[in-house]
């Protein structure tokens, strides 16, 4: 064991976080802690690394265990370099073995200068570096909060290889839910002031989640039912006479004492829009630079009502540039942005606006709109408060008293209260958690205006997306119709190694007659054999993984087994179609 929890109390003001829970942590254990916003993740992540003491209970830690922790919004000095902010608690024979392995992940994660300086870095890529700083540390166990935060789809696919290679304990917060799924095979959910633990990633969790409630439903079904038996018998004027009446009544009263099963509440939303007109947003030959760096060139697209779009890019590559650009929040350096009279825009940003901590929740909302129409009735403000999670108790706050994931929620709030038509969406599942994510999704299917989301949630971007606009740093923007999957597909086998043909047969000179070498015609004898034991291999591996039920090493095993064999049927598909083609050619020669 590795690290435990016992009996462990948290508490946040009057807010009762956790309560008398417990938590344990093996070897080889990739836990995700998930949960609504506000219960207190983040709080139990710093309590768990050491840097909060809990109310109450028990936290024991392996003395000879090092442990390596990633917060949400890790303290930076503005004055030390990127290289040195990395190296900032280590000592200086530290930094000298481990600097290659740092500057290699700072390159990774999009940093080429390393002596610049952390005072004038963005949000985002001080998060970056905090996380590169957590990962060169080492540690037996990794705390990370939110890790995936401000990572674009190619940095998140290296970091997910590098967890899932790691062969220490992990306990992250995450939102992620590919990530969820490739990377744990622990589940702990915090609901409610308890812990409820799953062995399983995400797919397997929803199963077991969904199973959990259906039996605590049964089980207050019952309860109901037996209630109902006895209260009619105490009403027919049953006598306390005998230890059997005794009992009975006894057993009456435990039962009605019980606590019915809680269930979290959601977030409930439905689509409010304005009349949109035929005409939207076009763009005509836009293009932008910044410091002589073609950001956005001569790109036209007319946004239609019924467009989805995901926009995707390397982190710095202008993907928020074309959002601002397309919201008429930035003016292009040649080109024209059109937008229609009735367009009304909702501009979800990254950054999100500027808050006063010191304003009332309630006063917040309420001075955007006072009431709002949608699919379902008119809603006051009070009342689309309460449907996102803010009961009156929590309107009555200062902003600054709610937690990070709760103001990135009031904001989202806040942008759907003006009943916008046209939705542009900047990173909007930072910091919400699985279950807002989810019914936001569904709220986003139903919109009746175009959308356009700049996101690296890959599960978002599957459901949601029917078109991609790839930037691609060097001005140019590739459309791509399809979703996330789809386009990642086509990247990837771009990207693939060409097989390349044998050299012999490129130098040949033309007048000779084309033949197979003594490699190549052995190799021809018994592709089809090769080809027909690895389709059987990858027959057999998916079969086993359909047995491997809970035993997630074994799972893991195989899935890798099964990257391994794909990739080797497509490299000997490929040499069979040119082997084939070399023999056609050969006969036709005779």
């Amino acid at each position: 064991m590795l690290l435990s929890a016992e009996q462990l109390s948290i508490n946040f003001g009057s807010r009762q976080l956790l309560e008398k829970v417990n938590f344990y942590l093996n070897e080889n254990d990739k836990v995700g802690i998930i949960g609504i916003n506000g219960t207190g993740k983040s709080t139990f992540l710093k309590v768990l690394a050491g840097f909060l003491e809990p109310d109450g209970g028990k936290i024991t830690r392996n003395p000879n265990v090092q442990i390596s922790y990633l917060s949400q919004n890790p303290q930076m000095e503005d004055s030390a370099t990127i290289l040195e902010q990395v190296f900032l608690h280590f000592p200086a024979e530290f930094r000298e073995l481990n600097e290659y392995e740092a500057k290699s992940m700072l390159t990774r994660l999009g940093f080429t200068d390393f002596s610049q300086k952390v005072g004038t870095l963005s949000g985002g890529q001080r998060k970056r570096i905090a996380l590169v700083a957590a990962l060169v540390h080492p540690a037996d166990v990794l705390i990370l909060d939110e890790p995936t935060n401000h990572l674009d789809s190619q940095m998140v696919s290296w970091l997910e290889d590098w967890l899932r290679s790691f062969r220490g304990g992990l306990i992250m917060v995450t939102h992620d839910r590919y990530f969820l799924e490739r990377v744990v095979n622990h589940i702990t959910e915090l609901s409610r002031g308890k812990l409820y633990h799953y062995e399983a990633n995400y797919s397997k969790y929803l199963e077991l989640k969904t199973l959990r409630e259906e039996m605590a439903e049964a089980s207050e079904r019952k309860r109901q039912s037996i209630l109902r038996t006895e209260r009619e018998w105490i009403m027919r004027g049953c006598k306390a006479r005998t230890t059997k009446s005794k009992d009975r009544i006894e057993r009456y009263e435990n039962l009605l004492n019980q606590d019915a099963p809680e269930t979290d509440d959601t977030v409930q939303l439905s689509a409010a829009s304005s009349r949109l007109g035929r005409k939207i947003i076009e763009l005509h030959g836009v293009s932008k630079s910044f410091d002589g760096r073609p950001i956005i060139r001569n790109f036209s697209y007319n946004l239609l009502r019924t467009d989805r779009i995901g926009i995707v890019g390397r982190n710095g590559a202008g993907k928020s540039t074309l959002l601002h650009l397309a919201a008429g929040e930035l003016l292009p350096d040649s080109g024209s942005v059109e937008q229609g009279t009735t367009v009304k825009i909702g501009h979800f940003s990254q950054e999100g606006r500027e808050l006063d901590l010191n304003q009332r929740v309630y006063d917040f909302i309420h001075e955007i709109a006072a009431e709002v129409k949608t699919s379902e009735g008119i809603f006051t403000a009070k009342q689309m408060m309460e449907r996102f999670l803010f009961p009156s108790d929590l309107q009555s706050v200062p902003i600054g008293r709610l937690s990070g994931g709760e103001r990135r929620r009031l904001y989202l709030l806040s942008v759907l209260m003006a009943a916008p038509n046209v939705l542009l969406l900047d990173e909007p599942t930072n910091d919400l958690d699985v279950m807002t994510l989810s019914i936001l999704e569904d709220y986003l299917q139903s919109f009746p205006g175009p959308i356009l989301t700049v996101s690296h949630d890959r599960f978002l971007l599957d459901k949601l997306a029917e078109t991609i606009f790839e930037v691609k740093g060097d001005g140019n923007v590739e459309v791509f119709t399809g979703n996330w999957s789809d386009w990642n597909a086509k990247r990837r086998r771009e990207e693939a190694p060409k097989a390349e043909k044998p050299r012999a047969v490129q130098e040949r000179p033309k007048e000779k007659k084309l033949k197979f070498s003594f490699k190549e015609e052995r190799e021809f004898a018994t592709i089809d054999e090769d080809i027909a034991a690895l389709e059987a291999a990858i027959e057999e591996n998916q079969a086993q993984q359909g047995l491997c039920g809970s035993d997630y090493v074994k799972l893991q095993e195989l899935q890798d087994q099964l990257t391994d064999l794909e990739a080797q049927l497509e490299y000997k598909t490929e040499r069979w179609m040119y082997l084939t083609e070399l023999k056609e050619k050969i006969d036709a020669q005779k």
